[in-house]
């Protein structure tokens, strides 16, 4: 019996996707990003300065964290405050790998952007909701750069947006849902750039394996969400056309 989509969904469709700008005061550059029941608070925030191994070089850096609150499950989660988790050690390097791939540092000069991924709510999906709103966020920061003078032209040289994909009963499934991941016999999460290029995948089965054929469907299936994605993106960003530098 094929798998019936809790939130009846097709195979193929996203959840509902939305941006909220300028949630914050003070950050440069704030989102609320909510996919369907998953809301995820990004901010970027602009500091003077790069890592040692970066001084002098006249190039820039972006950084990531993500945390996920302790009410952003049914079950209350204690804070992580002196030792980070290893998934969460994995996702904000997950985060910065792959907003640094839209980003040239050169034309940020020596300058930090420090991301922060705030999990709210969480129904699965809180890596790939991250990436795709904290890319927002960052484009409405550089934006107020250019806006104060603080920068003589845009960094941002790509568009970056993430996906869950995953196998039930045997058939793919585009941005899974809590009781979808956990039932899910191999999980995805695919990162693309404008020009559907692959940054990263991360994949697994979760019990067994799967094909060669089975993996090429996953990835049309991500393709196409990801498709989508960039177009909601590009509506939450108003300066658009004169903010990016895309080849």
């Amino acid at each position: 019996m094929a798998w019936q989509r809790p939130d009846g969904r097709l195979p193929y469709e996203l959840r509902s996707i939305s941006f909220y700008p300028s949630f914050t005061r003070f950050a440069p550059g704030s989102v609320l990003a909510r996919c369907g029941d998953t809301q995820v608070l990004c901010t970027v925030s602009v500091t003077k300065g790069v890592p040692k191994f970066l001084e002098g070089t006249g190039k820039g850096w972006l950084t990531a964290e993500y945390r996920m609150l302790p009410s952003a499950t049914q079950k209350r989660q204690e804070r992580e405050l002196l030792k980070l988790s290893g998934r969460t050690q994995e996702i904000q390097r997950l985060i910065g790998r792959s907003l640094r791939a839209a980003v040239d540092f050169e034309a940020l000069g020596e300058r930090t952007l420090t991301v922060d991924a705030d999990v709210l709510q969480a129904d699965a999906g809180t890596r790939t909701t991250a990436i795709t709103g904290s890319f927002v966020a960052l484009a409405h920061a550089i934006s107020k750069l250019l806006q104060e003078g603080g920068l003589e032209r845009s960094p941002l040289c790509g568009q970056v947006a993430a996906v869950s994909v995953g196998l039930l009963e045997g058939e793919p499934f585009l941005d899974l849902n809590y009781i979808e991941d956990v039932a899910a016999t191999v999980d995805f999460n695919v990162v693309m750039n404008q020009h559907l290029g692959i940054i990263e995948v991360q994949g697994t089965a979760e019990e067994g394996s799967f094909s060669r054929t089975q993996l090429d469907r996953l990835l049309d299936v991500a393709q196409k969400g990801i498709q989508q994605l960039l177009i909601a993106q590009r509506e939450a960003i108003a300066d658009w056309e004169a903010l990016f530098l895309i080849n």
